[in-house]
């Protein structure tokens, strides 16, 4: 099989890509339009109006349009073969000595070009944009002196306190309520004229109904020409900080290029905290265009049997099963993984094998 690109090659590849496009784009449209409209409940809140919440759903088509590209890959790719299929024009290549794989090949080429464009945005724009927008809605919301800074986590101040904290999470509590918990916390604390007047460190700062309680707690108290150092094991600190306001500052693990996913990942493993959030993640990083890829592939044989017949709402009801049953079987391999602490790989791996064997075994039998 020669794997230079030949003129029914390109032909192929630009009717199922241009399909695929405009799948694409109705879907972001889609669900822009919903992310827009659900952040109805929040404008009056703080400061926050439908300016802000048009600019928290633009900067966030980025993350949007990686996220929804699998499913748009495989409704077009199914809606484009199948109007190559009801139009004869698949029968007609094969006619003239056009096996499938070389079409599957056609189709998996034209389609990985907008997977790496994918990648480079879910490593680049899409978490820089995402962080600009939680960002955004953050300080609106809760008028929070706050912010984010990529490398040194969370930063929040109330008067002459500033607060950092490289990471945190929302946790169940004993009462079926939430608390919030901050590891690596330092409390920076300036006096009147501005100097540094102590400097706290606490491993974890937790947040519940009956306020904030810093655990493992090493003070240090600078005076004129003297440093006292304070240990505790446990103490109340009397905070009005929001812990709703910190814990929509906090960076999700989604937010994360894989690089900075990797290193959380090995930070919190050092420090005996759960990494299963981020591992999901950064995985499914990795596997983002084999799922692709895989997707595309086991829709092929449809486009031989299923799809000569029929119309464009079968061809997009075939599209949206694949997509969903993929889906489904993604999300339920990976709570698997977190439930039992299997290997996220082996996890992400089964998904596409499974999809690529049931397609192979049906191409086996002819489907249609």
């Amino acid at each position: 099989m020669r794997l230079t690109p030949r003129i029914h090659d390109v032909y192929v590849g630009r009717n199922v890509l241009l399909t695929v496009l405009v799948v694409w784009m109705v879907l972001l449209g889609l669900d822009a339009i919903m992310a827009l409209s659900g952040e109805g409940k929040n404008i009056g809140t703080g400061s926050y109006t439908f300016g802000h919440a048009l600019a928290w759903t633009a900067y966030t088509l980025p993350r949007r349009a990686y996220t929804l590209f699998p499913m748009a890959a495989v409704i077009g790719a199914l809606m484009g073969l199948g109007q190559l299929a009801a139009t004869s024009e698949l029968t007609a290549l094969r006619a003239v000595g056009l096996s499938r794989r070389r079409i599957a090949m056609s189709v998996a080429i034209s389609l990985s070009l907008l997977t790496a464009l994918m990648v480079v945005n879910g490593e680049t724009l899409a978490p820089w944009a995402q962080n600009r927008a939680d960002a955004l809605k953050a300080s609106a919301k809760y008028n929070a002196d706050m912010t984010t800074a990529r490398y040194s986590g969370l930063w929040a101040r109330e008067g002459g306190t500033f607060l950092n904290a490289q990471s945190g999470e929302e946790q169940l509590d004993e009462q079926k309520g939430t608390r919030l918990v901050l590891h690596d916390v330092r409390l920076y604390t300036l006096d009147p004229e501005g100097r540094l007047a102590s400097l706290t460190y606490a491993a974890t700062a937790t947040h519940d109904r009956n306020g904030w309680t810093l655990n493992k707690v090493r003070r240090d108290v600078f005076g004129e020409r003297s440093v006292t150092r304070q240990v505790v094991e446990s103490e109340a600190w009397n905070s009005k900080l929001d812990a709703a306001a910190l814990a929509s500052g906090l960076v999700r693990p989604r937010n994360l290029s894989a690089g900075e996913l990797k290193t959380s990942i090995e930070y919190r493993k050092r420090n005996g905290l759960d990494a299963r959030d981020y591992e999901d993640t950064y995985w499914g990083r990795w596997f983002y265009p084999l799922n692709v890829l895989a997707l595309c592939l086991a829709a092929v044989p449809f486009a031989f049997g299923s799809l000569r017949s029929g119309g464009m709402g079968k061809r997009l009801f075939l599209g949206m099963l694949f997509a969903l049953g993929f889906l489904l079987l993604q999300m339920f391999f990976g709570r698997m993984a977190g439930a039992l602490k299997f290997d996220y790989r082996i996890a992400y791996a089964i998904p596409p094998l499974l999809m690529l064997g049931i397609s192979a075994w049906l191409s086996r039998r002819r489907v249609g």
